[in-house]
């Protein structure tokens, strides 16, 4: 039977991909996004998923239609790639609020839905830098981090009431991630980071034009859905990415460290 999705970032990448995937199986789903999008088997509702008042308006109006939702896939974000210590307190606030806060807006919206039939998936999007702090994205990592604890505390929270929470953690993947990443200019224009930064984000932007396409990711989504009993866990990545993963897990902290920045050149 189809199930009724709720996915956030449903316009672009990752989740557009996920979004068509799951309508053309015979889910209803609904795609939230900052933008007016139109599609024909999918329903878009414009959000912010940093307003929680928005977000509970959105995701209520879809429960009073649907009468439930089953599955929500929390794929909204974005990145900024710079110094940690050049950051300002505004790109700070947007790279939190809208990879982590977002993410944890819709979660609290959208259980009480779910707990009251004792059913329900949540699958967040995390990332390979949400398991490795990536040098000139250390915003981007501490946002998936959070949402990396924020998930096995939830998962632990819920798992009573009939709910799975599963992470999905991608490598690098060709999206338009990358074109709209926002740079520190601060970073650019510093003498110290700014030669550093650029020869580093040569090293990332090159690995995620040449990366997996999203296809590959909606696929996973898509068995999550499906799945009796989920894991926690699914990293989504080419055979170099999920090496490293192994890795720092098995070295010790500093020597996997001194591999990440011979890496990125930092």
């Amino acid at each position: 039977m189809g199930k009724v999705v709720v996915i956030t970032g449903a316009s672009s990448g990752f989740g557009k991909a996920t979004a068509e995937l799951l309508a053309s199986q015979g889910h209803t789903v609904y795609g939230l996004s900052r933008r007016k999008t139109e599609h024909g088997q999918i329903t878009f509702m414009q959000c912010d998923v940093r307003d929680f008042e928005t977000v509970k308006r959105v995701i209520d109006s879809i429960a009073a239609k649907e009468g439930h939702i089953d599955v929500l896939v929390n794929n909204a974000g974005m990145g900024i790639g710079g110094a940690l210590e050049l950051a300002t307190s505004d790109e700070i606030a947007v790279q939190m609020g809208t990879n982590f806060e977002g993410c944890a807006n819709l979660c609290r919206a959208t259980l009480p839905y779910m707990r009251r039939l004792r059913q329900g998936k949540i699958i967040n999007i995390s990332s390979i830098g949400g398991l490795m702090g990536l040098p000139y994205q250390g915003y981007y990592s501490a946002s998936k981090f959070a949402i990396e604890g924020f998930s096995e505390a939830l998962y632990a929270e819920v798992k009573r009431f009939g709910i799975s929470v599963s992470l999905v953690e991608p490598g690098d993947f060709a999206t338009n991630f990358t074109a709209s990443r926002k740079n520190s200019q601060a970073t650019i224009d510093d003498p110290d980071y700014g030669p550093v930064f650029k020869g580093s984000l040569d090293i990332i932007e090159n690995e995620e034009n040449g990366g997996l396409k999203p296809d590959r990711l909606a696929l996973v989504i898509a068995r999550i859905v499906d799945a009796r009993n989920p894991r926690m866990h699914y990293v989504v990545a080419n055979l170099e990415q999920r090496l490293s993963v192994l890795l720092k897990r098995i070295l010790p902290g500093g020597a996997f460290a001194r591999i990440l920045c011979s890496y990125y050149k930092s």
